[in-house]
């Protein structure tokens, strides 16, 4: 049995990895509504691993035990073959992703060659389940068998959660959009908003073979601009696109490879634009509250600049790119994103996990501010953009209610009724994430100053109310729980942000030039 639990080790580390490098971070499976079959399969599968983690580690199955759990194994073959044939059908595997699938396959052939002659014994004698210990090899299985099974819920639950229904179909207002970054966790929403809008969109992706399975015919997919005609009409462009800044270690090359997906991407689509016979009235480009570096206290409007460290860097650039447009007479607007919450992708379920289990934590000092906005309002925020000539220039895209980090996890680990009693200390992220870490611990106090002088009207404006609107798992309310407001005008953003230092309008040239160092 000792070469069956090192095998079984072996795969689920094998197992880890690939969830949470391929599926969770570069895919981010969870947040995309067609991935709702192959996640199925994927939780369906941890649910036999998770249990013949713990079975192996203590019991011996003898007699017809040892045909159910050959069975067991045999279902979970066929499971993956399942898996196998449609992530080919539905999405582009990376290289890594086809090469650990291999090397799985060989580790779970090997565990099955030398599981046969164990089970061949077992099945000589008496039916029954005979308790056995293994020492370490048990406790170790029992931590995997664990660990996976909580996996098995995170991903039964993103299977069975409902995507949101869309909106009926609108008369084409004879307006045309490319999108980068369609297949992203903000990019289906948006393309599903615009569409029941009436606009015909277009998607620029380097996965056409996923885009494709999302969207069918109703969006023009494409994997290069080149070869669009400089006749073709496009009326807005939005530019989502970007490697994920979660996803491996911040080393020289991983910073080249994320500032190369932003910036190649932005110039592909200037480029275009200079090409086209009618120019594009108008570019949306994210960006991120990252731009304003870690700053403490300080109230950061639109017209704050950026500071040291390399998401300040990433983002600056990235805007510095993109405002080149303007040299086209396309207006510009740059959202500043804080962290887009919603239940169903994104960052908050995998942030929610622990806390579902009763093991959510304040990383750092909990003194940091943590900018956030609804998916929705997100969305609403580039339709609002993509119609009004008033937005341009830096929009800080984050919700009125400024939380600190220790105040999100409060209020997180409150509306799922459970215990928040873990911290994390500064120390304890930097020595393994490096300067990653400042996605958690650097504090940005960022004001949504140009949304309340637009006019913007937030239908998420608490946390509460994302917690609220796409829960797939919320327990029951409390006898006489009140619904908090939702909606806030500008008149109630004093209330929740007053304001520290006057608001000045900042055109779209202020990002092109070099960062200064934070006061």
């Amino acid at each position: 049995m000792t070469a069956v639990i090192v095998l079984m080790l072996l795969q689920g580390l094998l197992g880890a990895y690939d969830t949470f490098a391929h599926h969770e971070l570069a895919a981010g499976l969870p947040g995309k509504p067609q991935a709702r079959a192959e996640l199925a399969l994927h939780g369906a599968r941890e649910w036999i691993y998770g249990l013949v983690y713990l079975g192996l580690a203590w019991l011996a199955f003898q007699g017809v035990w040892a045909l159910i759990l050959a069975a067991i194994m045999a279902v979970e073959v066929v499971i993956t073959l399942k898996d196998f044939l449609l992530e080919d059908r539905t999405r582009r595997l990376p290289p890594s992703e086809r090469v650990l699938h291999t090397v799985m396959a060989l580790v779970f052939g090997a565990v099955l060659a030398v599981l046969a002659p164990v089970l061949a014994a077992w099945g000589q004698l008496p039916t029954g389940l005979a308790l056995q210990n293994h020492g370490l090899g048990s406790w170790a299985m029992t931590a995997m068998g664990a660990g996976v099974l909580v996996w098995a819920v995170r991903d039964t639950l993103a299977a069975r959660a409902k995507s949101p229904a869309a909106a009926p179909p609108a008369a084409p207002n004879g307006r045309t959009v490319l999108i980068t970054g369609a297949t992203g966790f903000l990019g289906p929403a948006l393309i599903d908003a615009l569409l029941a809008a009436g606009w015909r969109v277009m998607a620029l992706t380097r996965d056409g073979l996923s885009a494709r399975a999302r969207f069918g015919e109703r969006v023009l997919v494409l994997e290069s601009l080149d070869h669009l005609p400089a006749e073709t009409r496009i009326d807005a462009l939005v530019n989502l696109a970007g490697a994920p800044v979660i996803g491996g270690l911040w080393t020289r090359g991983r910073r080249e490879t994320l500032l190369g997906s932003r910036l190649n991407v932005t110039r592909a689509l200037l480029a275009l634009a200079e090409r086209l016979e009618r120019k594009p009235a108008v570019l949306i480009s994210a960006s991120a509250t990252g731009y304003y570096g870690d700053r403490a206290e300080e109230g950061l409007s639109e017209a704050s600049g950026p500071s040291r460290g390399f998401m300040s860097e990433l983002c600056w650039r990235w805007e510095a790119e993109a405002v080149k447009a303007s040299e086209l007479n396309i207006r510009v607007c740059l959202l500043r994103l804080g962290m887009v919450f919603d239940w169903r992708g994104g960052p908050l379920p995998l942030m929610g996990l622990p806390f579902r289990f009763g093991l959510g934590m304040v990383m750092g000092t909990g003194r940091q501010w943590t900018p956030w906005i609804g998916r929705h309002d997100a969305i609403r925020i580039v339709l609002a953009a993509l119609d009004d000539p008033r937005w341009r220039g830096p929009v800080n895209a984050v919700a009125p209610d400024l939380v600190t980090q220790k105040a999100f996890a409060d209020r997180l680990a409150r509306w799922l009724k459970r215990p928040r009693f873990l911290a994390a200390p500064a120390l304890a992220l930097r020595l393994p994430m490096g300067e990653m870490a400042d996605l958690f611990l650097a504090s940005q106090r960022v004001l949504p100053r140009r949304l309340s002088e637009l006019g913007f009207v937030f239908e998420q404006p608490r946390l509460e109310d994302v917690f609220r609107s796409s829960d797939p798992v919320r327990l029951p309310r409390r006898l006489g729980e009140q619904p908090v407001a939702q909606a806030v005008d500008a008149g109630e953003l004093g209330t929740i942000a007053a304001p520290d230092q006057e608001i000045t309008h900042v055109g779209a040239e202020l990002v092109g030039e070099q960062p200064h160092q934070a006061a």
